[in-house]
């Protein structure tokens, strides 16, 4: 089975292009008419729709660290610095992490690209 990924708003339109031609299941926050939610409550989205979040916006770090210190459950927060990845390495890098990785492997952690 592979992994479903949940993109934040603010993720290049061209990232989840890439990745549904590669037939990844990629939902982004606008299409589940979400766009301007608080983080914490897309993180908590992210898990109830039991999706992966990929983000490139560093307040995701802050709240996924923040949960694991408290011991809060979350999903995986798979996190690209725009300036250290390009939009094809995502691509590719994600496509690795959905179809290579296991739904019950994605809980309480951040993965950074590039791998």
């Amino acid at each position: 089975m592979s992994v479903l990924l949940y993109m934040d708003e603010h993720v290049h339109s061209a990232i989840t292009v890439g990745l549904r031609l590669r037939d990844v299941d990629v939902l982004t926050v606008q299409e589940d008419e979400r766009a301007g939610t608080p983080d914490p409550i897309l993180l908590d989205r992210a898990m109830e729709l039991g999706r992966v979040m990929f983000s490139q916006d560093q307040d995701f770090l802050v709240e996924a660290k923040r949960r694991q210190i408290e011991s809060i459950n979350f999903a995986v927060v798979i996190f690209a610095r725009r300036t250290r990845v390009t939009i094809g390495n995502c691509i590719r890098d994600l496509e690795i992490i959905a179809k290579l990785s296991e739904p019950e492997e994605c809980a309480n952690r951040v993965q950074y690209l590039p791998l």
